[in-house]
Order: structure tokens, then C-alpha cells, then sequence
């Protein structure tokens, strides 16, 4: 084997202009694959993140009523019976999270404003997206406190402000009265548009009151280790609550419209890889057709002095392999090294403005994900071999004297 290396090895050199044109052209095309493989995912990895951590979790558990009709009539009984068992169900669970959650009417003295009303326990969902960390102004509430915060939006909609008086107004369980007036203790900046035009937060206990749900919740958002435990996390917790009337649902299942989303933005930087290493394998056949009909009398020679056809494909694989892992490796590290250099892209002027308008940071996150670099070693693995084709079937239908006469 240590003969076949070192024939396959001399022999990529002989025209070294032409490997090194060859190995850039890889290079090339790896690199930008990588960056733009690395740019869309860390932009998705945040927004994930962040309808994650504000709106689904990776796992919920719902009553098996609740998706076709999100009704507190189909919230659940929710104690320490429950969480020690959702806790137990598997070890990779990190922390879980009750929400009450229902629609109602915000009010000030003159108007009223629709509000997605949200009942919490302040110190679970500090740990769970850090909240806290998103307010414009006061503080957050504290357990059981007959206060709200509200997203700036909303409030300045309602023209209200910290120490001013919210009145919610709806209807609770089993079509009860639900209203009541409440102090604003803050008012947050919520990364999620949407929710900061109308989310309102209040203590668990104070909303369980307001809506006559006591005890109950309408979701229990469950955070995992690692995004991609969720599945194998859910086959746990299912198996834990198949005898009673919880659902579980992964985040993909709530959301969606939101993988929808993705798939059709992925199109185009797909459609553009698919054309980078097409134009990798029309390169590297190039090479491959140029270095093989220039050696016609060379194969003759060595088969007709006794070099077994399979031997002399064996190098030509080993010639091809060494392009590849040579141009492979080459492109994975300085991709990497490339996005850790600008990583992350601090937009500016009004393209930083659109982003900041859709409730993200200003910013290009790259993603780092290993199997972003190591699927493009795959994928150029796919087309050596697919290349490697052409020379074996022309030793392999060699004509020993007519090569040799060439």
C-alpha cells in the first residue's frame, strides 16, 4: 500500500500547476458553501432560539383538547405531582416552565387594545429566556404581586407607562367574569414583534385568580440539554403521560409555518451550492480526463510488464482521494477560520433598521455547527468517486498494445 501512495502522490505532481488550479477550485467552492451553509443557520439558530424561549419551549404538554380549541375550558391541573413526574420522564429535561395563557382586553381610561395575556412564575422564566433582561423600564413582577408588565408597544398604544393602571377585561374559565385593574410595574422590549404589541405578563397565582382557573394551566414548556435531543426527550415524556389526557408536541409540531418559512428561504442558497460543486466535479473530471489521456502509453507500459488492472485502478483512486482531502481540508479551515474572524456581521444604516423593526439584533450570527463543515468532505467524497469512473473503466478497457504503441 505504502508503493501505491507514493506512485499516487508523484504522480498529482508532475503538473503541478494543474493540481493546484484543480485544489483551489475545491477550496473555493467549500469555502463558500460553508459561509453561506454558516450564515443562514446561525440566522435561523437565533430565531429559533428566540420562539423557543418566548412561545413554544422545544416541548410542550398541553390537555389533548387544547390544539383543536385553545380554550382555558381545556387547561390542565398543574402541582408538583405533575413536575416531579414531567422532571423524571428523562434526564436530559433541564427545566420546565407553566404558563396560563388566554386573549383579552387591555385597557386605559378612553380605549382598549386586544392582549395576549400571559400568567408566569417570574423566577422560571427568567431562567428559561431571561426576560428580564428585555426591560425598557421598571422591573419585573414578583410571585403572586397584583401587578403586569407590558410590552412597550402596547403601552405606548394605550399611552401608558410604569406606575400607571392596566384594566383586563375578558372572560375566564367556564365563561366566567374576568376583570380587573392592575399597577404597571415595567415595560418590556420584547425581542419577538409581535408579542410587543401585545403581551402582558402577570404573576401565575394573580392570573389563575383573575381567569377562575386556580391550579390550572393551559401549557407546560419543557427546555432540553441540546436542540437535538427533542424528539428522543418527547418518545420519553409521551411514555411517561400516555395514561392521562397530556399531549406533548415538539416545537416543530407548533410552529410549523415557521419551518415552512425556512425551507422555502434555503431554496436559493441550495440551488447555489448544487451549482458550486457541479462546477467542482465538472473541474476536478477536467483534471481527472486531461491527467488520464495523457498517460494512455504509460498504463500500457506498466500492464504490459505485469501491473495487475486493479492495482493501477487502485492508485488512480488514491491519486483522487488525495485532491479531495487535500482540497477538503484546506477549504474547512480556512472557512472556519473565516467566520471566526467576522463572526458575527454588525449590520448598519437602514438594512439594520429593517432587522431591528422585526424585533431581531442588528446583527449576522454565523453558526458553528460541526456537521455544516464535515457534510462538505461528504459531498466532495460523492463526486471523487463519481469522477474516479472515468479512468477505471478506461483501464479496465485498455487495449495493452495499442497504448503501448501511442
Amino acid at each position: 500500500m505504502m508503493t501505491f501512495l507514493k506512485l499516487a502522490w508523484r504522480n498529482i505532481w508532475r503538473n503541478k500547476r494543474r493540481t493546484m488550479i484543480t485544489i483551489s477550485a475545491i477550496v473555493f467552492a467549500v469555502l463558500a458553501a460553508i459561509v453561506m451553509q454558516s450564515m443562514n443557520r446561525g440566522s435561523y439558530e437565533v430565531m429559533i432560539d428566540r420562539m423557543v424561549s418566548f412561545s413554544t419551549g422545544y416541548l410542550q404538554v398541553q390537555d389533548y383538547r387544547y390544539d383543536s380549541e385553545a380554550s382555558l375550558d381545556n387547561a390542565f391541573h398543574y402541582d408538583d405531582a405533575l413536575r416531579e413526574k414531567v422532571l423524571g420522564a428523562d434526564p436530559r429535561i433541564t427545566i420546565v416552565v407553566p404558563r396560563l395563557e388566554t386573549f383579552m382586553l387591555a385597557a386605559n381610561d378612553v380605549s382598549t387594545r386586544g392582549a395576549i395575556v400571559f400568567g408566569v412564575k417570574p423566577e422560571k422564566e427568567q431562567d428559561f429566556n431571561q426576560i428580564g433582561n428585555y426591560l425598557a423600564e421598571g422591573r419585573f413582577v414578583e410571585a403572586n404581586e397584583q401587578a403586569v408588565v407590558m410590552g412597550k408597544g402596547l403601552a405606548d398604544r394605550l399611552q401608558l407607562g410604569v406606575g400607571d393602571t392596566l384594566a383586563l377585561i375578558g372572560q375566564g374559565r367556564f365563561g366566567m367574569s374576568a376583570s380587573g385593574l392592575f399597577e404597571i410595574t415595567g415595560l418590556i422590549e420584547h425581542p419577538i414583534h409581535d408579542m410587543n404589541n401585545s403581551a402582558v405578563f402577570l404573576p401565575l397565582g394573580t392570573a389563575q385568580e383573575l381567569l377562575s382557573a386556580e391550579g390550572h394551566i393551559t401549557g407546560l414548556l419543557i427546555s432540553v440539554q441540546q436542540a437535538r435531543q427533542t424528539d428522543a426527550v418527547a418518545r420519553s415524556l409521551r411514555s411517561t403521560l400516555e395514561d392521562s389526557e397530556l399531549v406533548v408536541f415538539t416545537w416543530p409540531e407548533l410552529m410549523p409555518e415557521l419551518l415552512e418559512l425556512m425551507e422555502m428561504d434555503l431554496a436559493v442558497p441550495r440551488l447555489l451550492t448544487v451549482v458550486l460543486y457541479v462546477v467542482i466535479g465538472l473541474g476536478f473530471f477536467g483534471t481527472v480526463l486531461t491527467m488520464t489521456m495523457e498517460r494512455l502509453r504509460e498504463f500500457g507500459v506498466l500492464l504490459s510488464v505485469g501491473m495487475k488492472r486493479g492495482s493501477l485502478s487502485l492508485v488512480l483512486l488514491i491519486e483522487t482521494l488525495i485532491i479531495s482531502v487535500m482540497a477538503v481540508t484546506s477549504g474547512i479551515v480556512l472557512s472556519w477560520v473565516l467566520l471566526k474572524l467576522v463572526d458575527p456581521i454588525t449590520l448598519s444604516g437602514d438594512a439594520a433598521q429593517a432587522v431591528i423593526d422585526m424585533g431581531f439584533d442588528p446583527i449576522i450570527p454565523m453558526s458553528f455547527a460541526p456537521d455544516q463543515f464535515f457534510i462538505q468532505g461528504l459531498y466532495v467524497f460523492l463526486i471523487a468517486l463519481l469522477v474516479f469512473l472515468f479512468p477505471l473503466i478506461k483501464v479496465l478497457r485498455l487495449n495493452i498494445l495499442e497504448a503501448a504503441r501511442s
